[in-house]
């Protein structure tokens, strides 16, 4: 950011007793200087704001460092740019992993679905056909191993993000039907002894998940990380910048003022020397 500072080293002086627009030239000049402070003071304050609202932990990590310190670490942390890259190639390669992880899980399902038992939820209920007239009051959201499977393969936005949500269809699946049947139905029997062959299958399954979902976690989590150091750093710099120039126009304002100064002290004693 750079702030264009007056060059009142270059101001012209007028020699001579009356000068009063001279004066009122170099108070113009002060009150701009002045001006110019004061907004560089409020970027400051805002840099300061936004530091404050960073982590604890962070914060007392940089206020034992050293601006030189802050600058050597700030050529190590990569760009924005650099950074949304490396996102995205981050967010492919867990793509890539779960789609593994729905595969793997597909072969649970495929044990599921050639159990003997597995045909009354391959396909949609046929609620019209059964006459099953008070089926969409009693259940919500219907569900069956067609649609899990047309959900998984769709390229509409649609698919499945994760497996857990593949678990929880299939679980929906049993629990509608052992809500909908008696309990000594022969359906809701089916239902809650493929749900319980289900469950044993998908706790064998689970460590698989688990582990991913922790590096997915621990993966953003340091992502989230690397952007905040990008932007700290970035206010950081922004700080040093507006540092440097308030110190400069510090200077420029001091050598103003003692320049009015010295040429009030000459008219003074020019006037004098004239009575």
């Amino acid at each position: 950011m750079d702030v264009p500072v007056l060059d009142v080293l270059n101001v012209p002086t007028v020699s001579g007793y009356n000068n009063v627009e001279e004066v009122e030239g170099y108070q113009h000049l002060v009150d701009e200087l002045s001006l110019k402070i004061e907004e560089l003071e409020q970027k400051m304050i805002e840099v300061e704001q936004f530091n404050s609202s960073t982590s604890k932990k962070h914060l007392k990590a940089s206020k034992g460092s050293s601006n030189s310190k802050d600058k050597d670490k700030e050529k190590h942390i990569p760009s924005l740019n650099k950074q949304q890259q490396e996102a995205s190639k981050r967010e492919a390669a867990a793509a890539k992993r779960m789609h593994d992880l729905m595969r793997q899980f597909g072969t649970i399902l495929s044990q599921i679905t050639r159990h003997k038992w597995a045909w009354p939820f391959m396909q949609p209920v046929d609620v019209e056909g059964l006459g099953l007239h008070d089926y969409y009051e009693v259940i919500d959201k219907p569900m069956d191993f067609n649609t899990i499977k047309n959900q998984m393969e769709a390229n509409d936005g649609t698919r499945y993000k994760n497996v857990r949500q593949i678990c929880g269809d299939v679980r929906l699946i049993f629990k509608n039907a052992m809500k909908y049947n008696e309990e000594r139905s022969n359906v809701h029997v089916m239902a809650k002894t493929l749900l319980k062959k289900f469950e044993e299958k998908w706790l064998q399954f689970l460590p698989k998940v688990i582990e991913e979902e922790k590096r997915r976690e621990e993966e953003e989590a340091e992502a989230q990380m690397n952007i905040q150091l990008v932007y700290e750093a970035a206010h950081n710099k922004m700080a040093r910048d507006i540092n440097n120039e308030l110190h400069e126009l510090d200077l420029h304002l001091e050598e103003l003022r003692e320049m009015v100064v010295q040429k009030c002290r000459f008219d003074l004693y020019f006037k004098l020397c004239i009575f």
